[in-house]
């Protein structure tokens, strides 16, 4: 077997430096959200309740910075925030309907070999 390249995520490999990690839940979410227009952070929080405000605060924020979002401040009383996808941030929108339809082909196989993997973690001690 060849060993592995010491170098493969080498710091400038474009891979390392992905803004939509394949774990990271709430990046993906809030593209969806933002798919059809412009939102405030209270509309996202209907949709993404599970989220935590200061969850949604973060991920906003790294949005903004790696371009996939901008933040609109409005100078009316009380005052207005909306965010919206770049056309950056909208070019993520085909990399989600490719995670969701993999997911959907998938999802049987991965909560099968969940459920057997937990079966056996239960009957073989850990190493």
């Amino acid at each position: 077997m060849t060993p592995l390249d010491p170098d493969m995520f080498h710091p400038a490999c474009p891979s390392r430096m992905m803004p939509l990690q394949i774990g990271d839940k709430w990046t993906a979410m809030v593209v969806l959200c933002l798919e059809h227009g412009p939102r405030r952070f209270t509309e996202l929080r209907v949709p993404l309740r599970t989220i935590t405000p200061k969850v949604l605060a973060e991920t906003l924020r790294a949005m903004q910075r790696d371009g996939l979002v901008t933040r609109t401040a409005y100078d009316e009383n009380p005052p207005r925030v909306e965010y919206e996808l770049t056309p950056l941030g909208r070019s993520l929108l085909t990399l989600v309907a490719a995670a969701r339809a993999w997911s959907e082909q998938h999802l049987g196989e991965l909560l099968a070999a969940r459920q057997s993997h937990e079966r056996h973690a239960d009957v073989v001690p850990p190493e």
